[in-house]
């Protein structure tokens, strides 16, 4: 059971290093159409490496 738990350690701290880095991006992104498009294809993009 600890491997498991150092995998979900893992996940859990890759997932918390994307949601800072799209914050950043955030700041950064000119206006709210590039965001939601920059956001459309993240959730496609993390969708397609996670399940296939």
């Amino acid at each position: 059971m600890g491997a498991r738990v150092a995998v979900m350690k893992r996940v859990i701290g890759f997932a918390l290093f994307c949601v800072a880095l799209g914050m950043v991006l955030a700041l950064i992104l000119p206006n709210m159409f590039v965001a939601v498009l920059c956001i459309i294809l993240c959730i496609l993009a993390g969708y397609n490496l996670f399940c296939c």
